[in-house]
């Protein structure tokens, strides 16, 4: 379900958009900037993903509809700048919809010529276009604007730009489920992390989950104003009772391949960031009801696709096999 359609059922209470921002530079470095319709402030191109959609995609369809422009070289960000999550993000739009963004940012270049045949949508999503000196920048949008400019103003040698103040995350809870009982089994966007813990003789560990019965690696959704480390720490406490001196982001998953539907009928579009714990500690204990069973697999032992949660988990094995190749 996009966030629109979820509006009817959850009114204006912050929900967690899965988004993505496009980060425009000319040859001179200066970035691609919109003034919005909603509010009249300036950001970069960008907005919520469409069901089923990778961020690329998503990049790529926001460009097109609030610019009118195709960005030949338009990729992804590496991690971890790519990333955006936690309470910082939260926006309140005009209308009082308020939400948590999460998502990623794409990065690519444009000949400053190009604004030449800007053509946006009739949509009112964009009032104007222009280039900016990123020493020079108009007042923007939100937090996500800001750090994602930021980003660029740091390999700039620029310092970072004031946050906006943003209220405090709401108490921790289940966001999912709150929403499933309003839509039912209807697809929903699931942000959320994934950890790969190993052992001293370099054995993954894997969970026997409760939900599936199927083998599947700690890790699970986002709560409002939860940023993707946060959830990843807390989902393999909850899990396991293990905690990560550190942990470091390896790889977003997100597209129409990580639709998973539970067996009880639910259908998630899993928006995931996977993590390497490095410094792990504690005694390990299986949540209760949560986890069935434990295991720890070497590289040839691991469970067969079958037997695995779905094809996120698949590749999130696959990332860490690769690695030990490598």
């Amino acid at each position: 379900m996009t966030l629109l359609e979820l509006r009817t059922f959850w009114g204006n209470r912050p929900l967690i958009g899965a988004a993505v921002g496009a980060l425009i530079q000319d040859e001179t470095g200066r970035v691609l900037l919109q003034r919005r319709g909603d509010d009249g402030l300036w950001g970069e191109p960008g907005g919520a993903l469409e069901p089923g959609e990778d961020f690329l995609t998503g990049a790529r369809r926001e460009l097109m509809e609030e610019t009118g422009l195709v960005c030949p070289d338009l990729a992804l960000m590496p991690l971890p700048d790519g990333l955006q999550s936690g309470p910082e993000l939260f926006h309140r739009y005009p209308n009082g919809h308020e939400i948590y963004i999460v998502g990623m940012r794409a990065r690519g270049t444009l000949p400053a010529s190009a604004l030449d045949h800007a053509r946006p949508d009739d949509s009112g999503e964009t009032l104007e276009l222009r280039w900016f000196p990123l020493d020079s920048l108009p007042p923007l949008s939100n937090n996500a604007n800001r750090q994602s400019l930021s980003v660029l103003r740091a390999q700039a040698g620029l310092p970072p730009l004031p946050l906006l103040p943003y209220p405090p995350a709401p108490p921790a809870g289940n966001h999912l489920m709150d929403l499933r009982r309003l839509v039912g089994s209807r697809p929903l966007f699931a942000p959320g992390a994934n950890v790969l813990v190993t052992d001293g003789q370099n054995r993954l560990l894997l969970l026997r989950h409760g939900g599936t019965g199927k083998w599947t690696v700690p890790g699970g959704s986002l709560e409002p104003g939860e940023s993707f480390e946060e959830c990843a720490r807390r989902e393999l406490f909850e899990e396991t009772e293990l905690n990560a001196e550190r942990l470091e982001p390896l790889e977003m998953f997100c597209g129409p391949q990580y639709r998973f539907t539970y067996p009880h009928g639910d259908t998630v579009d899993n928006v995931s960031v996977l993590y390497r714990a490095h410094g792990v500690t504690g005694t390990l204990t299986p949540q209760e009801g949560e986890v069935l069973e434990v295991g720890w697999f070497g590289v040839h032992e691991l469970p067969e696709d079958r037997e695995l949660s779905g094809t996120l988990i698949q590749d999130n094995l696959k990332v860490w096999t690769g690695g030990q190749s490598a």
